[in-house]
């Protein structure tokens, strides 16, 4: 993401923070390109083991043509999904953790390429985010194929706490 897109990315997610100029300098001196930012005000994210996470991830690409951003962490063993403000409010999942109202959350720098939290599927600035209802069937298709190839996703690497 280059130009427009990665600077309306940023404005979209700097939006939220306290004060977006002193995020846009984190972002900019911060060797990992990183800020901290809350959630809650134009999105949640939902926190899947990435065991789980990257089988749903293909599911939502088969099913739409861009899905809300998703992070994955330090060492990939999670993944963030951005949904609507209020979702994690309402989810009753298991094994999700959920960052929403009062919580913050790491955040790259769009199209920052370092180590560490990055994008998977990075903002585009427009908003967009992933609809909780389909990544819920997504999760659902996605660990029903799992168990069907013997992989169960309860690994120890769901650990969310």
């Amino acid at each position: 993401m280059t130009g427009s897109g990665t600077e309306s990315a940023v404005e979209w997610l700097a939006s939220v923070a306290p004060d977006p100029d002193a995020c846009q300098w984190e972002w900019e001196r911060n060797p990992l390109g990183i800020a901290l930012l809350p959630a809650g005000r134009r999105w949640d994210v939902l926190i899947l083991s990435a065991d789980l996470g990257y089988p749903t991830l293909d599911v939502l690409t088969r099913l739409v043509d861009r899905t809300g951003p998703v992070l994955a962490d330090f060492g990939d063993a999670r993944m963030g999904f951005f949904v609507p403000p209020g979702t994690v409010a309402r989810w009753l999942g298991t094994g999700v953790r959920g960052v929403g109202d009062g919580t913050w959350i790491v955040v790259p720098y769009p199209g920052h390429a370092g180590r560490g939290v990055r994008w998977l599927v990075p903002p585009d600035g427009s908003g967009t985010l992933t609809d909780p209802a389909l990544l819920e069937m997504a999760m659902h298709e996605a660990a029903a194929a799992l168990a069907g190839r013997g992989e169960g996703w309860g690994t120890g690497r769901d650990e969310l706490e």
